[in-house]
């Protein structure tokens, strides 16, 4: 039995601890006082995650030293995990507050690039903590929803560290979600990152009407704009056909679960960005990627069109059906394959 807490208690944060609560000792941490008091009176997180019971061993606090005492003073032997259950945005601020404690591990669940500095999830890790804390990346195709009700998923863990690949494995995989190590941790960080603002415009492009063919173009160009970024950023281009590339990018294109997939859907509607995100009333992470992948590209000199089309309707105020038509009449002989 692993010691695990996780810290954010979002809907895909609730998800996991649901899912690992039944073989492991794990503590749950929400920043909102209230909130947290609420899910413990329910036994449900009502608000992110409404329907889904909460485990009976499943604790859940509000108490950031409680959460993190649960792991950093675990001894090694009870294998301790912490997971960072946070947007990318609120990755660097949680990683702040955790200076100067003794850290065993860090495993993070966000998928994005950090706007501003376009840096990827594990380069803000290693800023803020240093070298000297093991981390890893947990992603893949994979709704809350169906995570929570113990449906099938498989996940893909990234690492530097093989033995904490080892650890992450051990102690998630198990029951109806499978967890695959990798050690390319820059691929499926990109692969998770930018797949969410093709969901966008594959949401917008199926609002608009444009069909199952445009769907499928759309899938299929916007991996290999993941793939141009990936290893232009020294990725593997060959983890970009697996579960955090191809698997994450379609399941995020096509599943009405998917919040940017709905964003995208409204755009489509004529509705206004802060109306979209408001109703949404979730963290959309393909919105701010979309800004910040659009700048990483033009830096680094990747062609992106989709990403691009993306950024420009939802900050530069084009319509989404002038830049789709801008889209299909760019010259595929100018075009990278």
């Amino acid at each position: 039995m692993n010691k695990i807490t996780v810290l954010g208690a979002g809907a895909w944060g609730t998800a996991v601890a649901i899912a690992v609560a039944a073989r492991h000792d794990v503590l749950l941490w929400g920043r909102n006082a209230e909130q947290m008091a609420a899910t413990e009176a329910a036994r449900e997180n009502t608000h992110y995650l409404p329907g889904q019971p909460l485990p009976a061993a499943l604790r859940v606090t509000a108490d950031v030293d409680a959460a993190l005492a649960h792991v950093c003073d675990a001894a090694d032997d009870e294998a301790p995990l912490l997971i960072a259950a946070c947007p990318v945005a609120g990755l660097r601020p949680l990683l702040e507050s955790l200076k100067g404690r003794r850290i065993p591990n860090v495993v993070w669940l966000c998928k994005g690039f950090e706007y501003g500095t376009g840096l990827l999830p594990h380069q803000v890790v290693r800023e803020i903590l240093g070298d000297g804390v093991p981390g890893a990346a947990l992603s893949g195709p994979s709704f809350a929803q169906e995570v929570a009700k113990g449906l099938p998923c498989a996940l893909t863990v990234a690492s530097s560290s093989p033995a904490l690949r080892e650890r992450v494995v051990g102690a998630v995989h198990g029951g109806n979600l499978r967890v695959y190590g990798c050690d390319d941790l820059i691929g499926v960080e990109v692969g998770g990152a930018v797949k969410n603002v093709l969901a966008i415009a594959t949401g917008t492009a199926d609002g608009l009407g444009l069909g199952l063919n445009a769907r499928a173009a759309l899938i299929t160009r916007g991996l290999a704009e993941i793939t141009r970024l990936g290893e232009a950023l020294g990725a593997q281009a060959g983890t970009f056909m697996g579960l955090t590339g191809m698997g994450d990018l379609i399941l995020t294109c096509t599943g009405d679960l998917s919040r940017n997939r709905r964003v995208g859907l409204a755009l489509a509607e004529g509705k206004p960005l802060a109306t979209i995100v408001a109703e949404l009333g979730h963290v959309a992470e393909g919105v701010p990627c979309s800004k910040a992948v659009r700048e990483l590209a033009a830096k680094l000199g990747v062609d992106m069109p989709i990403t691009n089309a993306v950024a420009a309707v939802l900050f530069d105020g084009y319509d989404a059906k002038e830049m789709a038509a801008q889209l299909l009449a760019r010259d595929p002989r100018n075009e990278l394959a």
